[in-house]
């Protein structure tokens, strides 16, 4: 025992260097504070009226560079985790510099409910919650609650204070979760937010955020520019491994198309990397600006033989009939099923059933006598966040033996082998599904008690036609 504690304490010092090595990055001239640059004013409030966390208390802090006019609204770029980066240096330069629009920086620190007696009880700390979790309710914190806040402040001299709500004119970023919550804001929320810094993200299991390059690969891509770092000595516990995961993040937005530029280093989880990268981030995700942020294409065949370039899903004028009356021998048999969607295979020898309550798609067989079985879960859906199950509804299918769900995450589209291959979202949760118009090429779609359409590369399957044998399917 002390031969191997006297080898520890000789190796150990060479293990600690190894897992966390001496970090020295350069430092881009536009972090240091320079004479002749005019310097923006920093604002600090306390904001704890929040109906999206209710109970809440945080502090949070506005930039307001000196090139600011109140006659024109500012672009924004907020921050989780309050100010970071040395941005009020960053932003003064880039901005002096014409790197950078006019831009109002907001910093945020997350949430916390105050104990009533802190000597016997801790705060409820609801970084984790806020930050880590999928979903929209950090983004409509921050566009229903927290701007609004900031536009109700003034400067010290006076100026009210606008800013853009065009999405094309913020950004958003953070560390840690910080950083994953800062895509999850642009992620659900594209409209609102392009441009994303995400510094040492936790695309890990802590809350569900090891998702996410799967569906980045499956959705169809949205317009968002992102900047990635991290470090190859970043964690590796209970939840998953941040280095990897984040390389596994580059692949997935890299093939589905995204404007990603990323800077590894050998870092560990701090914000020294970050801190030295910011300004070159910030030259990257506002380049070009006010030229929009595009939506890229993705490599997903599946989504490729589906998508027109340029058809989009639009809102309907006219009344649409989605209640299409079963035909032929197998009507009777689909009357008798009872679920929130049918749907026969274009061969008619399957039947298709959705259960709301949970994320399966159901599949029978039509046997000679008229009769259904072999009924399975067949089909597997994925579920936001935010609810219990995927929420299916309407099914169709195509010619080519595609199934078409409407689910709460918009329309999931399945191979022949009950693999969800594709995802095509809609502002809001899908009900009700068709395929229509003269050519049976276009979808039509419940939302928000409204009917969109899109034009498709793909033809419904009707159940009063013929039968229709599609391609076998790729296993």
């Amino acid at each position: 025992m002390r031969r191997l504690l006297i080898l520890l304490s000789f190796f150990l010092p060479f293990l600690a260097t190894a897992q966390a090595p001496d970090e020295n990055y350069p430092v881009d001239p536009a972090s240091e504070e320079h004479a002749g640059v005019p310097k923006g004013e920093v604002l600090k409030f306390v904001f704890d009226q929040s109906k999206i966390f209710p109970g809440t208390w945080r502090e949070y802090w506005v930039y307001v560079p000196a090139q600011y006019r109140s006659d024109t609204p500012a672009c924004v770029y907020v921050n989780q985790d309050g100010i970071q980066w040395k941005a009020p240096a960053v932003f003064d330069n880039l901005i002096h510099q014409k790197e950078m629009p006019v831009t109002i920086g907001v910093f945020v620190m997350h949430g916390r409910v105050k104990a009533a007696d802190p000597t016997v009880a801790n705060d409820r700390f609801n970084r984790s919650f806020e930050y880590d979790g999928l979903g929209d309710a950090y983004a409509r914190f921050i566009l229903e609650e927290i701007l609004p806040e900031v536009e109700k402040q003034k400067t010290s001299d006076g100026r009210p204070i606008r800013l853009s709500k065009n999405g094309n004119d913020r950004a958003i970023g953070g560390s840690s979760s910080g950083a994953v919550c800062a895509f999850t804001a642009a992620w659900e929320r594209p409209d609102a937010f392009s441009r994303v810094f995400s510094a040492i993200g936790t695309y890990v299991g802590l809350r569900g955020a090891e998702r996410y390059p799967t569906l980045v690969r499956k959705v169809e891509p949205k317009p968002i520019r992102i900047y990635m770092q991290d470090g190859a000595n970043d964690l590796n516990i209970y939840a998953g491994d941040w280095w990897m995961a984040n390389q596994t993040m580059l692949r997935a937005l890299t093939f589905a198309g995204y404007e990603v530029k990323h800077q590894w280093g050998e870092g560990g989880h701090n914000g020294k990397q970050g801190t030295s990268l910011f300004p070159e981030a910030m030259r990257y995700l506002w380049k070009g600006w006010p030229e929009k942020v595009k939506a890229g294409r993705s490599q997903n065949a599946f989504l490729s033989a589906l998508l027109i370039p340029g058809e989009e899903w639009m809102e309907a004028t006219e009344k649409f009939q989605f209640d299409q009356k079963p035909a032929g021998k197998q009507a009777g048999i689909v009357k008798s099923l009872k679920g929130a969607g049918v749907a026969l295979s274009p061969d008619q020898t399957l039947v298709y059933t959705s259960e709301p309550n949970s994320h399966w798609i159901y599949s029978s067989q039509i046997q000679q006598d008229g009769n259904l079985a072999h009924k399975q879960k067949f089909g597997w859906l994925h579920e936001p966040d935010t609810e219990e199950s995927a929420g299916a509804g309407g099914i169709v299918c195509d010619r080519d033996g595609r199934i078409y769900v409407a689910t709460n995450m918009g329309v999931q589209i399945l191979d022949q082998t009950g693999r969800v291959n594709a995802i095509l979202p809609v502002s809001g949760a899908v009900s009700r599904i068709a395929f229509g118009g003269k050519d049976l090429d276009t979808l039509y779609i419940t939302a928000n008690n409204r009917v969109y359409y899109r034009k498709l590369k793909a033809r419904g399957a009707m159940s009063g036609e013929a039968p229709n044998k599609p391609d076998a399917p790729k296993l």
